[in-house]
């Protein structure tokens, strides 16, 4: 009797990191090689193409899964508006106040002032309060999170831990941002990428990627790009420059995060113990069930 040898099951988490790269690479290549200003035309257009190649590779990977009816990865979120939406308020509020802090703290130690005044001037250039929020919704949050936390994040976490997946996935969107660096215009150009604002905004992605982790897993892509959203906006708005604000921005950032993934771990390890049959003198039942994985409902698919 031959025995076959067991499935190695594809979660397409290869084709998702070749088509995001490929695509994204591919327009600020095309930006650079135009040279001018990131948000003068024509440059403009591949620069903000890019910005896109998660979303793109999300969508790949989600048609494919369809023509194959290949299963929702286990670890994807559901989100039910009765039950999750809740955390998306606290979970912005919660992301801006990592910037705010750290901005104060780092006045505190020497860094330079708090102003909005920078961030004012912004608002104005781009037309008002409207287009400055629905440009930094869409640049980054909504273009990036589908991809990020809603198709890579799910796939990683089949078998890597909370902490592992976020470290992974943001040094993987760190290298992702590189090319921004040679696009003149962008910020991260402004800074450059042998300085220290340069190395600290790279850096930055780390923690970022694991708050935004976080949020995925309490509720869904919703709360992911809130929390990107948050962050990225109250840094434009503040107009974070100085090494000294960055630096503290990171720390703050990697101590909220660490306490949020450790507190996680806490709640899920006494949930599974108040459940563990016998722990209270109680006997085991044939009625008992394993614990199964959530998968997506039909309420509201969120993820791809």
């Amino acid at each position: 009797m031959t025995i076959a040898p067991p499935v190695r099951r594809q979660n397409g988490l290869a084709l998702f990191w070749i088509v995001t790269f490929a695509t994204s690479w591919a327009f600020w290549f095309t930006a650079i090689a135009l040279g001018g200003s990131a948000m003068s035309f024509p440059t403009v257009i591949p620069h903000l193409l890019a910005g896109f190649g998660p979303m793109i590779g999300a969508i790949v990977i989600r048609a494919r899964r369809a023509r194959r009816r290949q299963p929702v990865p286990a670890h994807t979120v559901r989100f039910r508006l009765s039950t999750r939406l809740f955390w998306v308020p606290p979970l912005l509020v919660l992301a801006s106040a990592t910037v705010v802090g750290a901005a104060l703290l780092a006045y505190l130690l020497g860094g330079p002032a708090v102003s909005l005044t920078a961030g004012r001037d912004l608002v104005a250039t781009v037309g008002g309060p409207v287009p400055f929020l629905i440009s930094m919704l869409i640049a980054g949050p909504l273009s990036e999170e589908p991809g990020w936390r809603g198709t890579a994040y799910p796939r990683l976490r089949a078998s890597l831990s909370r902490f592992r997946t976020g470290l992974l996935l943001g040094v993987v969107w760190a290298v992702w941002h590189l090319p921004l660096f040679f696009v003149p215009g962008t910020v991260q150009a402004g800074f450059g990428l042998f300085s220290w604002s340069g190395l600290l905004f790279t850096i930055s992605v780390v923690p970022m990627a694991l708050l935004t982790g976080y949020a995925y897993e309490r509720a869904g892509v919703a709360a992911s790009i809130a929390v990107h959203f948050g962050v990225n906006a109250t840094m434009a708005l503040l107009s974070v420059s100085s090494p000294v604000t960055m630096a503290s921005i990171v720390a703050m950032q990697v101590v909220v995060a660490i306490a949020l993934l450790a507190g996680s771990v806490v709640a899920t390890t006494t949930c599974r113990s108040t459940r563990t049959p016998g722990r209270t003198g109680s006997e085991p039942t044939s009625r008992t069930r394993p614990a199964v994985p959530a998968v997506e409902g039909a309420s509201l698919t969120v993820t791809v």
